[in-house]
Protein backbone atom coordinates (compact mmCIF):
# COMPACT_ATOMS: atom_id res chain seq x y z
CA UNK A 1 0.00 0.00 0.00
CA UNK A 2 2.91 2.31 0.89
CA UNK A 3 4.90 1.97 -2.12
CA UNK A 4 1.47 2.06 -4.19
CA UNK A 5 1.01 5.30 -2.72
CA UNK A 6 4.78 6.57 -3.49
CA UNK A 7 4.11 5.92 -6.98
CA UNK A 8 0.97 7.64 -7.56
CA UNK A 9 2.48 10.88 -5.89
CA UNK A 10 5.51 10.29 -7.91
CA UNK A 11 3.63 9.96 -11.14
CA UNK A 12 1.26 12.71 -10.42
CA UNK A 13 4.40 15.56 -9.33
CA UNK A 14 5.88 14.26 -12.96
CA UNK A 15 2.23 15.48 -14.79
CA UNK A 16 1.79 18.58 -12.82
CA UNK A 17 5.37 19.16 -13.89
CA UNK A 18 4.85 18.61 -17.40
CA UNK A 19 1.61 20.49 -17.20
CA UNK A 20 3.35 23.51 -16.11
CA UNK A 21 6.06 24.03 -18.87
CA UNK A 22 5.97 26.95 -20.87
CA UNK A 23 5.46 26.80 -24.48
CA UNK A 24 7.22 29.26 -25.90
CA UNK A 25 6.73 30.95 -29.59
CA UNK A 26 9.93 31.21 -31.60
CA UNK A 27 8.11 31.90 -34.87
CA UNK A 28 9.38 34.55 -37.07
CA UNK A 29 5.57 35.89 -37.24
CA UNK A 30 5.04 37.39 -34.32
CA UNK A 31 4.15 40.83 -33.30
CA UNK A 32 3.39 42.54 -30.31
CA UNK A 33 0.72 44.41 -29.55
CA UNK A 34 1.11 48.07 -28.26
CA UNK A 35 -1.61 50.20 -26.43
CA UNK A 36 0.12 53.04 -28.85
CA UNK A 37 2.71 53.50 -31.78
CA UNK A 38 3.54 57.31 -30.39
CA UNK A 39 3.91 58.47 -26.85
CA UNK A 40 3.77 62.03 -26.87
CA UNK A 41 4.29 64.40 -24.39
CA UNK A 42 2.25 67.19 -25.28
CA UNK A 43 2.70 69.35 -22.70
CA UNK A 44 4.85 72.82 -23.28
CA UNK A 45 7.52 73.77 -20.81
CA UNK A 46 8.20 77.24 -19.91
CA UNK A 47 10.54 76.21 -17.12
CA UNK A 48 13.09 73.30 -16.61
CA UNK A 49 10.18 70.53 -15.82
CA UNK A 50 9.46 66.73 -16.39
CA UNK A 51 6.41 64.59 -17.11
CA UNK A 52 5.75 60.59 -17.01
CA UNK A 53 3.14 58.40 -19.35
CA UNK A 54 3.56 54.75 -19.82
CA UNK A 55 2.38 52.05 -22.27
CA UNK A 56 1.47 48.43 -22.63
CA UNK A 57 3.07 45.93 -24.66
CA UNK A 58 0.75 42.78 -24.97
CA UNK A 59 1.88 39.10 -26.60
CA UNK A 60 -1.55 38.44 -28.32
CA UNK A 61 -0.14 34.85 -28.77
CA UNK A 62 -1.32 31.80 -27.62
CA UNK A 63 2.34 31.02 -26.20
CA UNK A 64 5.06 32.55 -24.29
CA UNK A 65 7.44 34.85 -25.76
CA UNK A 66 11.30 36.12 -25.49
CA UNK A 67 11.23 39.58 -25.85
CA UNK A 68 15.15 39.36 -26.42
CA UNK A 69 16.15 43.17 -25.82
CA UNK A 70 13.86 46.09 -25.47
CA UNK A 71 15.72 49.42 -25.68
CA UNK A 72 15.80 53.30 -25.97
CA UNK A 73 17.14 54.24 -29.76
CA UNK A 74 18.11 57.28 -28.51
CA UNK A 75 22.07 58.26 -27.55
CA UNK A 76 23.39 59.10 -23.97
CA UNK A 77 21.93 62.53 -24.50
CA UNK A 78 18.27 61.91 -24.86
CA UNK A 79 16.08 63.43 -22.79
CA UNK A 80 13.71 60.14 -22.17
CA UNK A 81 14.23 57.59 -19.48
CA UNK A 82 12.44 54.53 -19.03
CA UNK A 83 10.94 52.37 -16.78
CA UNK A 84 10.54 48.44 -18.19
CA UNK A 85 8.01 46.74 -15.80
CA UNK A 86 9.30 48.66 -12.28
CA UNK A 87 12.65 48.37 -13.04
CA UNK A 88 14.50 51.42 -14.07
CA UNK A 89 16.61 51.36 -17.19
CA UNK A 90 16.99 52.34 -20.90
CA UNK A 91 17.65 48.84 -21.78
CA UNK A 92 16.63 45.10 -20.53
CA UNK A 93 16.65 41.78 -21.98
CA UNK A 94 15.79 38.20 -22.11
CA UNK A 95 12.22 39.06 -21.03
CA UNK A 96 9.48 36.07 -20.49
CA UNK A 97 5.98 37.62 -21.62
CA UNK A 98 3.76 35.05 -21.16
CA UNK A 99 0.19 34.18 -23.66
CA UNK A 100 -2.28 37.00 -23.83
CA UNK A 101 -0.01 38.70 -20.94
CA UNK A 102 1.26 42.27 -20.92
CA UNK A 103 4.05 44.40 -19.14
CA UNK A 104 4.06 48.27 -18.42
CA UNK A 105 6.86 50.48 -20.05
CA UNK A 106 7.04 54.13 -18.44
CA UNK A 107 8.46 57.00 -20.12
CA UNK A 108 9.95 60.10 -18.69
CA UNK A 109 11.07 62.76 -20.35
CA UNK A 110 12.91 66.27 -18.86
CA UNK A 111 13.34 69.15 -20.96
CA UNK A 112 14.54 72.29 -20.77
CA UNK A 113 13.11 74.90 -22.81
CA UNK A 114 15.49 77.01 -22.22
CA UNK A 115 18.65 75.42 -23.58
CA UNK A 116 19.21 77.18 -27.01
CA UNK A 117 21.00 73.83 -29.01
CA UNK A 118 17.43 71.89 -28.06
CA UNK A 119 15.62 71.20 -30.87
CA UNK A 120 11.98 72.35 -31.28
CA UNK A 121 10.52 68.88 -31.34
CA UNK A 122 12.30 66.32 -29.23
CA UNK A 123 12.28 62.68 -30.49
CA UNK A 124 12.93 59.32 -29.84
CA UNK A 125 12.06 55.58 -30.22
CA UNK A 126 12.09 52.34 -28.14
CA UNK A 127 12.96 49.41 -30.12
CA UNK A 128 11.65 45.93 -29.48
CA UNK A 129 13.13 42.68 -30.50
CA UNK A 130 11.48 39.10 -30.71
CA UNK A 131 12.54 36.33 -32.74
CA UNK A 132 14.40 38.59 -34.61
CA UNK A 133 11.60 41.16 -35.58
CA UNK A 134 12.28 44.78 -34.20
CA UNK A 135 9.23 47.30 -33.74
CA UNK A 136 9.17 50.27 -32.08
CA UNK A 137 7.31 52.94 -30.39
CA UNK A 138 7.78 56.56 -31.01
CA UNK A 139 8.07 59.23 -28.05
CA UNK A 140 7.96 62.91 -29.05
CA UNK A 141 8.31 65.88 -27.12
CA UNK A 142 8.44 69.44 -27.24
CA UNK A 143 12.12 71.14 -26.59
CA UNK A 144 11.23 74.96 -26.50
CA UNK A 145 8.78 77.11 -25.15
CA UNK A 146 6.02 77.45 -28.05
CA UNK A 147 3.15 78.11 -29.15
CA UNK A 148 1.62 74.65 -30.43
CA UNK A 149 -0.95 73.86 -32.49
CA UNK A 150 -2.59 70.61 -33.50
CA UNK A 151 -4.79 70.87 -35.72
CA UNK A 152 -6.75 73.37 -34.82
CA UNK A 153 -9.55 75.23 -37.12
CA UNK A 154 -8.40 79.11 -37.25
CA UNK A 155 -11.32 81.52 -36.10
CA UNK A 156 -10.25 85.28 -36.57
CA UNK A 157 -7.01 85.75 -34.47
CA UNK A 158 -3.93 87.70 -33.97
CA UNK A 159 -0.61 85.92 -33.57
CA UNK A 160 1.82 87.96 -31.21
CA UNK A 161 5.57 88.13 -31.30
CA UNK A 162 6.60 86.34 -28.26
CA UNK A 163 7.53 83.04 -29.05
CA UNK A 164 7.29 80.57 -31.72
CA UNK A 165 4.45 78.69 -32.90
CA UNK A 166 4.40 75.42 -33.54
CA UNK A 167 2.36 73.23 -36.02
CA UNK A 168 1.37 69.24 -35.67
CA UNK A 169 -1.11 67.59 -38.44
CA UNK A 170 -2.03 71.61 -40.09
CA UNK A 171 -4.09 74.02 -39.00
CA UNK A 172 -7.17 75.66 -41.67
CA UNK A 173 -7.83 79.15 -41.18
CA UNK A 174 -11.50 79.08 -41.70
CA UNK A 175 -14.16 80.51 -44.46
CA UNK A 176 -15.01 84.30 -43.92
CA UNK A 177 -12.07 83.85 -40.90
CA UNK A 178 -8.84 85.78 -40.92
CA UNK A 179 -5.46 85.69 -39.27
CA UNK A 180 -2.98 88.16 -38.82
CA UNK A 181 1.02 87.74 -38.12
CA UNK A 182 2.53 90.07 -36.50
CA UNK A 183 6.06 90.60 -37.61
CA UNK A 184 8.91 88.74 -36.14
CA UNK A 185 6.74 86.22 -35.47
CA UNK A 186 8.78 82.37 -36.34
CA UNK A 187 6.08 79.44 -37.58
CA UNK A 188 7.23 75.96 -37.64
CA UNK A 189 5.83 72.90 -39.15
CA UNK A 190 6.04 69.46 -38.33
CA UNK A 191 6.49 67.20 -41.13
CA UNK A 192 3.50 66.48 -42.73
CA UNK A 193 1.83 69.67 -41.78
CA UNK A 194 0.45 72.57 -43.99
CA UNK A 195 -1.44 76.11 -43.29
CA UNK A 196 -4.67 75.49 -45.05
CA UNK A 197 -6.75 78.86 -46.21
CA UNK A 198 -9.96 78.80 -47.20
CA UNK A 199 -10.32 82.49 -45.01
CA UNK A 200 -7.66 85.33 -45.45
CA UNK A 201 -4.48 85.36 -44.35
CA UNK A 202 -2.12 88.73 -43.29
CA UNK A 203 0.99 88.22 -42.75
CA UNK A 204 2.95 91.66 -42.92
CA UNK A 205 6.84 91.49 -41.57
CA UNK A 206 9.18 94.35 -41.98
CA UNK A 207 12.60 94.86 -43.36
CA UNK A 208 13.53 94.60 -39.73
CA UNK A 209 11.30 91.24 -38.50
CA UNK A 210 10.65 89.31 -41.71
CA UNK A 211 8.22 86.41 -40.44
CA UNK A 212 9.69 83.07 -41.50
CA UNK A 213 7.42 79.75 -42.12
CA UNK A 214 9.74 76.58 -42.32
CA UNK A 215 10.38 73.34 -40.77
CA UNK A 216 10.44 72.19 -37.19
CA UNK A 217 14.30 70.72 -37.63
CA UNK A 218 16.52 73.56 -36.44
CA UNK A 219 19.88 72.00 -36.10
CA UNK A 220 22.43 73.15 -38.67
CA UNK A 221 22.53 69.75 -41.36
CA UNK A 222 18.50 70.45 -41.81
CA UNK A 223 19.05 74.38 -42.84
CA UNK A 224 19.01 73.43 -46.47
CA UNK A 225 17.08 70.74 -46.87
CA UNK A 226 14.11 70.67 -48.81
CA UNK A 227 10.68 68.96 -48.11
CA UNK A 228 10.61 68.93 -44.39
CA UNK A 229 6.94 69.98 -44.22
CA UNK A 230 3.53 70.40 -46.34
CA UNK A 231 0.61 67.98 -45.89
CA UNK A 232 0.60 65.09 -48.61
CA UNK A 233 -1.68 62.00 -48.10
CA UNK A 234 -2.32 58.69 -50.60
CA UNK A 235 -5.59 58.33 -52.44
CA UNK A 236 -6.80 54.57 -52.65
CA UNK A 237 -5.48 54.75 -56.17
CA UNK A 238 -2.31 54.93 -54.60
CA UNK A 239 -2.04 58.95 -56.04
CA UNK A 240 -0.30 61.20 -53.83
CA UNK A 241 -2.09 64.96 -53.34
CA UNK A 242 0.65 67.11 -51.91
CA UNK A 243 -0.41 70.15 -50.46
CA UNK A 244 0.99 73.68 -50.68
CA UNK A 245 3.17 74.78 -47.33
CA UNK A 246 1.08 77.34 -47.42
CA UNK A 247 -2.19 76.26 -49.33
CA UNK A 248 -5.22 78.68 -50.39
CA UNK A 249 -8.44 77.26 -51.42
CA UNK A 250 -11.06 78.03 -53.73
CA UNK A 251 -12.84 81.18 -51.70
CA UNK A 252 -9.90 82.95 -50.07
CA UNK A 253 -9.78 86.08 -50.68
CA UNK A 254 -7.59 89.73 -49.84
CA UNK A 255 -4.53 87.72 -48.66
CA UNK A 256 -1.09 88.93 -48.32
CA UNK A 257 2.78 88.14 -47.22
CA UNK A 258 4.91 90.89 -46.47
CA UNK A 259 8.54 90.46 -45.82
CA UNK A 260 7.77 86.75 -45.07
CA UNK A 261 10.58 83.58 -45.82
CA UNK A 262 8.95 80.66 -46.99
CA UNK A 263 11.84 77.51 -46.68
CA UNK A 264 12.31 74.06 -47.15
CA UNK A 265 9.05 72.91 -47.77
CA UNK A 266 7.63 69.98 -50.88
CA UNK A 267 5.59 73.88 -52.42
CA UNK A 268 5.67 76.78 -50.67
CA UNK A 269 2.93 78.36 -51.97
CA UNK A 270 -0.12 77.01 -53.93
CA UNK A 271 -3.06 78.61 -55.08
CA UNK A 272 -6.48 76.81 -56.31
CA UNK A 273 -8.53 77.83 -59.13
CA UNK A 274 -10.03 81.07 -58.25
CA UNK A 275 -12.01 81.86 -61.47
CA UNK A 276 -12.55 85.21 -62.74
CA UNK A 277 -11.28 87.61 -59.89
CA UNK A 278 -10.63 91.87 -60.06
CA UNK A 279 -8.41 91.88 -56.80
CA UNK A 280 -5.83 89.52 -56.45
CA UNK A 281 -6.48 86.58 -54.63
CA UNK A 282 -2.67 86.83 -53.01
CA UNK A 283 -0.44 90.20 -53.03
CA UNK A 284 3.07 89.33 -51.74
CA UNK A 285 5.90 92.12 -51.57
CA UNK A 286 9.75 91.89 -50.16
CA UNK A 287 10.03 88.04 -49.19
CA UNK A 288 11.74 85.17 -49.96
CA UNK A 289 10.07 81.71 -51.37
CA UNK A 290 12.80 78.84 -51.43
CA UNK A 291 14.30 75.45 -51.83
CA UNK A 292 11.30 73.52 -52.54
CA UNK A 293 11.27 70.04 -53.80
CA UNK A 294 8.86 70.66 -56.09
CA UNK A 295 7.15 74.46 -56.53
CA UNK A 296 7.94 77.67 -54.75
CA UNK A 297 4.51 78.73 -55.90
CA UNK A 298 1.85 76.67 -57.99
CA UNK A 299 -0.93 78.82 -58.64
CA UNK A 300 -4.12 77.93 -60.64
CA UNK A 301 -6.80 79.96 -62.74
CA UNK A 302 -5.43 82.88 -59.66
CA UNK A 303 -4.76 86.37 -59.10
CA UNK A 304 -1.55 87.59 -57.78
CA UNK A 305 0.44 91.14 -57.46
CA UNK A 306 4.53 90.52 -56.81
CA UNK A 307 7.03 92.74 -56.29
CA UNK A 308 10.58 92.77 -54.80
CA UNK A 309 10.70 89.32 -54.20
CA UNK A 310 13.05 86.36 -54.78
CA UNK A 311 11.76 82.59 -56.04
CA UNK A 312 14.57 80.18 -55.91
CA UNK A 313 15.45 76.90 -56.32
CA UNK A 314 12.93 73.98 -56.76
CA UNK A 315 12.72 70.56 -58.18
CA UNK A 316 9.95 71.48 -60.45
CA UNK A 317 8.77 74.76 -62.11
CA UNK A 318 9.79 77.35 -59.10
CA UNK A 319 7.03 79.45 -60.22
CA UNK A 320 4.01 77.46 -62.32
CA UNK A 321 1.39 79.60 -63.28
CA UNK A 322 -1.12 77.02 -64.81
CA UNK A 323 -5.15 77.14 -66.27
CA UNK A 324 -4.44 80.69 -67.16
CA UNK A 325 -5.27 83.13 -64.19
CA UNK A 326 -4.18 86.96 -63.96
CA UNK A 327 -0.80 87.97 -62.97
CA UNK A 328 1.85 90.82 -62.21
CA UNK A 329 5.18 90.19 -61.27
CA UNK A 330 7.66 93.35 -60.81
CA UNK A 331 11.31 93.25 -59.84
CA UNK A 332 11.74 89.89 -59.02
CA UNK A 333 14.07 87.29 -59.03
CA UNK A 334 13.21 84.08 -60.36
CA UNK A 335 15.84 81.66 -59.98
CA UNK A 336 16.33 77.58 -60.29
CA UNK A 337 19.45 76.28 -59.29
CA UNK A 338 18.41 73.46 -57.27
CA UNK A 339 20.86 71.02 -56.70
CA UNK A 340 18.62 67.41 -55.66
CA UNK A 341 17.85 66.54 -58.50
CA UNK A 342 19.46 65.39 -61.91
CA UNK A 343 17.39 67.16 -64.51
CA UNK A 344 17.06 71.37 -64.03
CA UNK A 345 13.82 72.72 -64.29
CA UNK A 346 13.17 76.41 -65.54
CA UNK A 347 12.19 79.26 -63.29
CA UNK A 348 8.84 79.96 -64.88
CA UNK A 349 5.47 77.82 -66.43
CA UNK A 350 3.09 79.81 -68.09
CA UNK A 351 0.10 77.14 -69.39
CA UNK A 352 -3.73 78.26 -70.02
CA UNK A 353 -5.44 74.64 -70.30
CA UNK A 354 -5.60 70.69 -69.09
CA UNK A 355 -6.62 67.68 -70.39
CA UNK A 356 -9.26 65.10 -68.86
CA UNK A 357 -11.45 62.43 -70.26
CA UNK A 358 -10.03 63.00 -74.08
CA UNK A 359 -11.18 66.80 -73.40
CA UNK A 360 -9.01 69.94 -73.25
CA UNK A 361 -10.08 73.10 -71.19
CA UNK A 362 -9.22 76.18 -71.54
CA UNK A 363 -8.30 79.38 -69.73
CA UNK A 364 -7.26 82.97 -70.60
CA UNK A 365 -3.60 83.72 -69.37
CA UNK A 366 -2.74 87.46 -68.94
CA UNK A 367 0.63 87.14 -67.18
CA UNK A 368 3.44 91.02 -66.82
CA UNK A 369 6.20 90.33 -66.18
CA UNK A 370 8.79 94.06 -65.64
CA UNK A 371 12.55 94.52 -64.43
CA UNK A 372 12.97 90.92 -63.38
CA UNK A 373 15.54 88.25 -63.66
CA UNK A 374 14.74 84.77 -64.88
CA UNK A 375 18.26 82.50 -64.80
CA UNK A 376 19.54 78.68 -63.63
CA UNK A 377 20.80 75.41 -64.63
CA UNK A 378 18.44 74.56 -67.47
CA UNK A 379 18.98 75.82 -70.80
CA UNK A 380 15.52 77.71 -71.12
CA UNK A 381 14.57 79.03 -67.99
CA UNK A 382 11.00 80.00 -69.34
CA UNK A 383 8.03 77.55 -70.52
CA UNK A 384 5.32 77.92 -72.12
CA UNK A 385 2.16 75.83 -72.94
CA UNK A 386 -0.77 77.12 -74.62
CA UNK A 387 -3.83 76.07 -75.82
CA UNK A 388 -5.06 78.37 -79.06
CA UNK A 389 -8.73 78.12 -77.74
CA UNK A 390 -8.12 80.61 -75.18
CA UNK A 391 -6.16 83.69 -75.06
CA UNK A 392 -2.24 83.44 -74.07
CA UNK A 393 -1.26 87.04 -73.46
CA UNK A 394 2.22 87.51 -71.38
CA UNK A 395 4.65 90.20 -71.58
CA UNK A 396 8.44 90.77 -70.30
CA UNK A 397 9.25 94.30 -70.19
CA UNK A 398 12.72 95.22 -69.36
CA UNK A 399 13.78 91.86 -68.32
CA UNK A 400 16.78 89.95 -68.37
CA UNK A 401 15.99 85.46 -69.56
CA UNK A 402 17.70 82.86 -70.12
CA UNK A 403 15.84 81.13 -73.22
CA UNK A 404 18.96 78.80 -74.88
CA UNK A 405 18.36 80.81 -78.29
CA UNK A 406 14.63 79.84 -78.27
CA UNK A 407 13.93 82.53 -80.79
CA UNK A 408 10.02 82.43 -79.92
CA UNK A 409 10.72 84.45 -76.74
CA UNK A 410 11.79 87.47 -79.44
CA UNK A 411 9.73 90.25 -80.56
CA UNK A 412 6.35 92.53 -79.03
CA UNK A 413 6.07 89.88 -75.79
CA UNK A 414 9.61 91.18 -75.12
CA UNK A 415 10.60 95.16 -75.09
CA UNK A 416 13.79 95.82 -74.14
CA UNK A 417 14.50 92.61 -72.45
CA UNK A 418 17.95 90.82 -72.75
CA UNK A 419 18.67 87.27 -73.21
CA UNK A 420 21.18 84.30 -72.45
CA UNK A 421 23.48 86.69 -70.02
CA UNK A 422 24.56 85.43 -66.83
CA UNK A 423 23.72 87.97 -64.43
CA UNK A 424 26.39 87.44 -61.80
CA UNK A 425 24.57 86.31 -59.21
CA UNK A 426 27.30 86.65 -56.12
CA UNK A 427 25.91 82.60 -54.80
CA UNK A 428 23.36 81.79 -56.27
CA UNK A 429 23.74 77.80 -54.49
CA UNK A 430 23.97 79.78 -51.34
CA UNK A 431 20.68 81.55 -51.86
CA UNK A 432 22.54 85.05 -52.59
CA UNK A 433 20.93 86.59 -55.50
CA UNK A 434 22.49 90.28 -55.16
CA UNK A 435 24.42 90.93 -58.56
CA UNK A 436 27.88 91.88 -59.66
CA UNK A 437 29.09 95.39 -60.28
CA UNK A 438 29.49 94.08 -63.92
CA UNK A 439 26.50 92.42 -63.62
CA UNK A 440 24.23 93.16 -67.61
CA UNK A 441 21.47 93.14 -65.19
CA UNK A 442 22.53 96.80 -63.49
CA UNK A 443 21.05 100.17 -64.35
CA UNK A 444 18.41 98.54 -67.19
CA UNK A 445 15.18 98.40 -65.50
CA UNK A 446 12.22 100.53 -66.76
CA UNK A 447 12.49 104.36 -64.72
CA UNK A 448 8.15 103.85 -64.82
CA UNK A 449 8.16 100.91 -63.32
CA UNK A 450 11.42 101.52 -60.72
CA UNK A 451 9.20 104.42 -59.30
CA UNK A 452 6.28 102.09 -58.35
CA UNK A 453 9.12 100.25 -56.51
CA UNK A 454 11.44 102.80 -55.76
CA UNK A 455 13.01 100.53 -53.18
CA UNK A 456 14.32 96.78 -53.00
CA UNK A 457 13.66 94.91 -50.75
CA UNK A 458 16.31 95.72 -48.29
CA UNK A 459 15.62 99.28 -48.53
CA UNK A 460 18.23 100.32 -51.15
CA UNK A 461 16.71 103.02 -53.06
CA UNK A 462 16.43 102.16 -57.13
CA UNK A 463 16.80 105.73 -58.24
CA UNK A 464 19.71 107.08 -56.72
CA UNK A 465 22.79 105.84 -59.68
CA UNK A 466 22.33 105.79 -63.58
CA UNK A 467 18.88 103.50 -63.50
CA UNK A 468 17.63 100.77 -61.43
CA UNK A 469 19.01 97.01 -61.68
CA UNK A 470 16.73 93.99 -62.76
CA UNK A 471 15.58 91.93 -60.08
CA UNK A 472 14.41 91.94 -56.35
CA UNK A 473 17.84 93.49 -54.82
CA UNK A 474 19.80 96.75 -55.92
CA UNK A 475 23.23 96.44 -56.04
CA UNK A 476 25.26 98.39 -53.25
CA UNK A 477 28.90 98.94 -53.21
CA UNK A 478 31.17 96.64 -51.17
CA UNK A 479 32.98 100.21 -49.91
Amino acid sequence: MKNWLQSFLFILTITLISCNKEEFNYSSNVKLAFSMDTVSFDTVFTTVGSTTKYFTVKNPENQTVILSNIQLAGTKNTPFRLNINGISSNQAADINLPAKDSLYIFVEVTVDPNGQNLPMVVADSILFNVNGNTQSVQLIAFGQDVHLLNGQRIQTENWKNDKPYLIFNSVLIDSLQTLTIDAGCRIHFHKNSSMLVKGTLKASGSFEEPIVFQGDRLEKEYENIPGQWGYTYQTENNDLIIFGGIHFFQGSKDNLLNYVTIRNADKGIQLDSMGFSPKPMLTISNSRIENMTLNCIDARTSNIDAWNCIFANSGYYTVALALGGDYRFFHCTFANYFAATAQASPALLLNNYFEYNKKTYGFDLNAEFGNSIFYGYADSQISTDQYQGNSFVYSFKNCLLKTGGDKSFTGNNFPDSSFDKDPMFAAPNNFCFSVDSLSPARNIGNIDIAKLYPFDMNNIPRLADEGPDLGALEWVSSK
